[in-house]
């Protein structure tokens, strides 16, 4: 069954990859960006592939932009939308964690209590929230995204089972990616050196922590995002999806690993 799928944060990485791969398959798509600029640039980008995406521009953390939303059927919410930070708890400011907790969690949950207005009304639906790999084992200098991921997993989780108690055929789940080499992690892992001096802990430190940031992110990240977003897909499609869609495979097995012996 073809289906409407909202997606925030289509303006690049997964977001866009499984806007064109879900309008691919006959859905009709509408891909949501943080701002104009973003819009226009994946309105030409579809122009240029031939695919139908229907684009506008919705920053999620703008109350009106989020009740735009209202009056569309959606039977698919991919909560995609969402921005990262890094740097040591012990010094970070804590508006950087206030910031990267508004858009991640607080502003996702606003808008999926949009969004479940007229799927619980409806009967049907489903609503995924994009968290991470990162939101299931600590990852030092990486917290204040990290811990944002903790949240709206736990969420996830939670608000499937109160769903599921109102019995009225609206799911939810959580994909869950590993690395990716979308330029994200880099710009998240870079944003902490824009503060950091040589009054930090660590300034003596930060040449090799970038040093290190890089060989493991040359390592860990997958080439393409073909492995996530066959994950997507398939929740989106699922009749009742699992709770969780995890890729790629390996890095989701090292995380099992490193939470069953306790690291």
């Amino acid at each position: 069954m073809k289906k409407t799928i909202l997606i925030t944060g289509a303006g690049s990485g997964i977001g866009r990859d499984a806007a064109f791969a879900l309008a691919a398959r006959g859905h009709r798509v509408i891909a949501t960006t943080f701002d104009e600029a973003q819009a226009q640039a994946l309105r030409a980008e579809a122009a240029t592939r031939g695919q139908v995406l229907e684009v506008s521009k919705l920053d999620i953390t703008d109350a009106a932009d989020r009740e735009r939303i209202r009056p569309i059927d959606i039977d698919v919410l991919l909560n995609n939308a969402g921005v990262g930070e890094s740097g040591s708890l012990a010094e970070v400011d804590m508006d950087r964690v206030r910031k990267v907790f508004e858009v991640n969690l607080f502003a996702t949950l606003a808008l999926t209590q949009v969004a479940l207005k007229g799927m619980i009304a409806r009967r049907r639906g489903t609503v995924l929230f994009v968290s991470s790999i990162a939101g299931r084992i600590p990852m030092p200098f990486l917290m204040p995204y990290s811990m944002t991921k903790f949240a709206l997993s736990a969420a996830g989780a939670g608000l499937r089972a109160e769903l599921d108690q109102l019995r009225c055929n609206v799911h939810v789940a959580l994909i869950e990616p590993g690395a990716f080499h979308t330029g994200f992690n880099q710009a998240m892992t870079e944003r902490k050196y824009a503060w950091m001096g040589e009054q930090s802990y660590f300034s003596a430190q930060a040449a090799a922590m970038k040093a290190k940031e890089k060989r493991t992110f040359d390592f860990l990240e997958a080439r393409n995002t073909r492995s996530i977003v066959a994950q997507i897909v398939k929740a989106s499609e699922a009749k009742r999806p699992r709770l969780r869609y995890v890729a790629p495979w390996a890095q989701a097995a090292m995380v099992q690993l490193a939470r069953i012996f306790g690291v």
